[in-house]
């Protein structure tokens, strides 16, 4: 049986003012209509004798996650909520103790979540040759046959052919992984015929790849299996242990083991593969007009070629540019040459630096009830949209710091309010003073939409005390 792994857990920095570490790129439908996560499961499709998927996730995003598999029928056999970041190592052992409990004999198909495959018949093809040298105990790793001198991706230099039947290329031993080159050295490489691109994903029986991470990173196997044994059921979700898996060593699968075992194989794979790690990596996936462009949203452009252009809010004008990109949100703008996106990082780590919320979060934000966005703020002052899914709660809470004023536009409100229960319909309102224990719901069959209007000395979100929450918060 073959059990995918897909690594959801990544921040996807590069593409900022769209990706931001509370809703990064996996959980953005930035080719279609479904986010990239989704795609990523919807290519699994077709594959024989496949499972249901282990995901792994970050805290933050587990709401999001679970609710965007719902959409598309998804009902994985676990998600896995990672405390804190430790690289693709320890997520792949922390899976492969999962797995190989429910089913030793597995084969694990490690898929990061944020990826762009064009041709799904080809990947599928891959799969099933990987799946063969998987079943033999080889620890399998899909390289991508370039097309172009990218400086953006690893790259890895195949050795001696080996035997694939039915194959259009025949898998190779691995000579050995290179890091990121420069534009001469890439071209090189491309040239030499030699070098595929490293595309991090994977293929491994669950015992071989435990073996070897025993092998070689000893430590990481300890505090995984630490961080699970001491893991908690929450809804849905398996909570690892916060104290071991902090303790556990950050290092990706190929440093910790691809590169030091003898057991690695590299199957080719053509199939219009693309990490979507940059705005120009995007520029190269989507659909181009006659000059070049790749416009998304209300764009008016004059004499520009070659460029990525996105509005979120508005219409966005544009005139003579050549190989730019301009993207643009209801709280930020970003206009950067297509040669320099790499340096985005930087913006996010000024903006990090500074604690502006641009680098955290958009001003839409989303919680496991629904969302709230940020229409208007000022010295004392904040207000929002809330929407409340139909048959959602919120928390039961208190603020030691402002009052609320709510204002129901659209639906029912069931408000909680020092022990009283408040119906409100369409046009009425209710006033929350400074530390009224409140709670909100909606009990009726449509989206509750309602205007929060909070006054105080201090605004920030976590000025809130919960004192009973459906969602283990």
């Amino acid at each position: 049986m073959i059990i995918p792994v897909i690594l959801a857990g990544g921040s996807g920095t590069r593409l900022w003012p769209l990706s931001r570490k509370l809703y990064p790129k996996q959980l953005l439908p930035l080719l279609d209509d479904h986010t990239l996560v989704q795609n990523t499961m919807g290519r699994l499709k077709g594959l024989a004798e496949v499972g249901d998927p282990v995901v792994i996730c970050n805290e933050e995003h587990r709401f999001i996650i679970a609710e965007q598999l719902r959409g598309m029928g998804v009902s994985p056999s676990a998600i896995i909520l990672e405390p804190v970041g430790r690289n693709t190592a320890p997520a792949v052992a922390v899976a492969a103790m999962r797995i190989e409990q429910a089913d030793p004999d597995a084969v694990m198909l490690v898929l990061p979540a944020d990826h762009l495959i064009k041709d799904t018949a080809q990947f599928h093809a891959a799969v099933g040759q990987g799946g063969r040298f998987a079943a033999q105990g080889r620890l399998v790793t899909f390289g991508i046959v370039p097309d172009a001198p990218e400086t953006g991706y690893g790259y890895i230099r195949q050795g001696r052919p080996i035997e694939s039947e039915g194959a259009d290329l025949p898998a190779r031993t691995i000579d050995r992984f290179v890091e990121k080159p420069d534009l001469a050295t890439a071209q090189s490489y491309v040239d030499s015929g030699e070098y595929f691109w490293n595309s991090g994903m994977f293929m491994f029986h669950v015992r071989t790849v435990l073996d070897e991470l025993g092998r070689f990173a000893p430590d990481i196997v300890q505090a995984c299996a630490q961080a699970l044994s001491r893991s908690t059921l929450d809804l849905d979700f398996l909570r690892l242990d916060r104290d071991a898996f902090a303790d556990c060593p950050e290092n990706s699968i190929d440093y910790a083991v691809m590169e030091q075992t003898d057991r690695g194989v590299v199957v080719p794979l053509s199939c219009g593969w693309n990490d979507l790690g940059s705005w120009d990596a995007l520029w190269q996936a989507g659909a181009k007009d006659g000059n070049g462009n790749v416009a998304i949203g209300d764009v008016l452009l004059c004499d520009v070629h070659n460029s990525f252009l996105h509005a979120e809010t508005r219409l966005l004008a544009a005139v003579g540019l050549e190989n730019h990109i301009v993207v643009e949100t209801s709280d930020a703008v970003l206009v950067s040459p297509r040669d320099r996106v790499q340096e985005v990082k930087e913006i996010v780590n000024r903006l990090k630096a500074e604690n502006r919320i641009e680098a955290v979060s958009h001003k839409k934000v989303f919680r496991p009830w629904g969302h709230y966005e940020s229409i208007g703020d000022g010295s004392r002052y904040q207000v929002k949209r809330i929407s409340v899914v139909p048959g959602q709660v919120l928390s039961l809470q208190k603020h030691f710091h402002r009052a609320e004023h709510w204002v129901v536009v659209q639906g029912t409100a069931l408000v909680t309010r020092d022990g009283e229960d408040i119906l409100l319909r369409e046009n009425e309102s209710v006033y929350l003073p400074l530390g009224a224990v409140h709670r909100l719901a909606n009990p009726g069959k449509i989206p509750l939409e309602l205007i929060e209007v909070q006054v105080g000395s201090y605004l920030g979100e976590d000025d809130i005390v919960r004192f009973e929450d459906a969602y283990g918060r």
